[in-house]
């Protein structure tokens, strides 16, 4: 299922590191001043439980295609983030704030209070601990007692798009403006990577090589997660902003844009094909379940692909709202799934939604 593609180009693998030194109290990086903040070893404002944390100042909404994001305010059942743990919960990040919920059954176990209810992003770190990335800075919670211990704002942005935990334990957080790397227990060790092609980034992954991948405004941008190297950049794709992205099981990347889904070699940055059936389509999330099915949110609906044809085999009904932000497959023998409207899950028997009972608006639960 493919068509006439226009040209990709693809820059050369860049082999030098990116660069961070502290200079006279400034942080630099590769050619340019990137923080004007003292550098300091540690830059992890601590909270104690039930403690009130200091909030960050908002940032202007993005440029692009990312700022025609659902309006937080109006839209406040939205599921904007989903994090399966270590121990078989289910974060939910909407915008009534962070849920721990049992994917089982559905039940509510927690309900964690945070200075922006407004969850964009979501990941947990190596001993357990989840990181939420919000329009006003980075938050950690302590899942044993689901309170917040951590807050973070030496970002390049404190608007938090994306993060994901590497390897090696480290946070990546992409922000509106750039890139930074931090130690879950020591502090910010990189901020922003001024190479990064669109400033924005949007959304992360790894690849099967512990590679980190970042789609910006204008792209993809590879980096290499143990040195710093920039190793490669795709620009000029279908649809130029990447949303969203998926390593799927032959490990070549699916990227969706505002116009459509892809996918990429992840050895040599080609594109490989267009969905056709996608063409045009708004994607903004992706996920493959245990069986290899391809799951895809648009903001026109779930669809569900067979990634080796590119043939949709299936359209999820009954969900609270068309529009689909986050997707959690194999989660409680259920795929969960975040709309505009709120939390919905999918039967792996019937193929059909069924909203949650309290994490949905009520013009989703009808």
């Amino acid at each position: 299922m493919t068509r006439d593609l226009p040209a990709v180009s693809i820059a050369r693998k860049v082999r030098r590191p990116i660069r961070f030194w502290a200079r006279n109290a400034f942080l630099w990086g590769g050619l340019a001043l990137v923080s004007h903040a003292p550098v300091v070893k540690a830059q992890i404002q601590e909270t104690l439980p039930n403690q009130a944390p200091n909030v960050g100042v908002p940032t202007r909404p993005l440029t692009g295609e990312r700022s025609n994001r659902p309006n937080p305010i109006s839209q406040d059942y939205q599921v904007g983030a989903l994090q399966a743990d270590y121990t078989g919960s289910l974060w939910v990040g909407s915008h009534q704030g962070l849920s721990r919920i049992n994917p089982e059954t559905g039940q509510v176990q927690a309900k964690v209070s945070v200075p922006n209810p407004f969850i964009d992003a979501m990941a947990q770190d190596k001993v357990g601990r989840i990181w939420l990335g919000t329009p006003e800075g980075l938050v950690r919670v302590d899942p044993r007692i689901n309170e917040i211990t951590a807050q973070n704002f030496r970002l390049p942005s404190n608007r938090v798009l994306a993060t994901v935990v590497d390897s090696r334990g480290f946070l990546w957080v992409g922000t509106d403006r750039g890139l930074a790397m931090i130690s879950p227990d020591e502090g910010l060790l990189m901020t922003t990577l001024q190479a990064l092609p669109g400033v924005s980034a949007n959304t992360l992954t790894l690849d099967k090589k512990g590679n980190l991948w970042v789609g910006t405004l204008e792209g993809l941008v590879q980096i290499d997660t143990a040195s710093a190297y920039l190793k490669r950049q795709v620009t000029d794709l279908p649809g130029r902003s990447v949303q969203a992205i998926a390593i799927g099981p032959q490990g070549n990347l699916w990227v969706g844009t505002p116009t459509g889904l892809l996918e990429i070699d992840s050895k040599t940055g080609q594109l490989l094909r267009s969905v056709t059936q996608l063409r045009d389509r708004n994607v903004q999330a992706i996920a493959f379940d245990s069986t290899q099915s391809l799951w895809v949110g648009t903001d026109d609906g779930l669809l569900k692909l067979n990634p080796y044809n590119g043939a949709i085999v299936g359209r999820v009904p009954s969900l609270p709202s068309e529009h689909i932000l986050s997707i959690s497959p194999d989660t409680g023998n259920k795929l969960w799934v975040g709309t505009t409207e709120g939390l919905a899950w999918v039967s792996q028997v019937t193929g059909r939604g069924t909203p949650h009972g309290s994490i949905v608006s009520a013009n989703g639960a009808r």
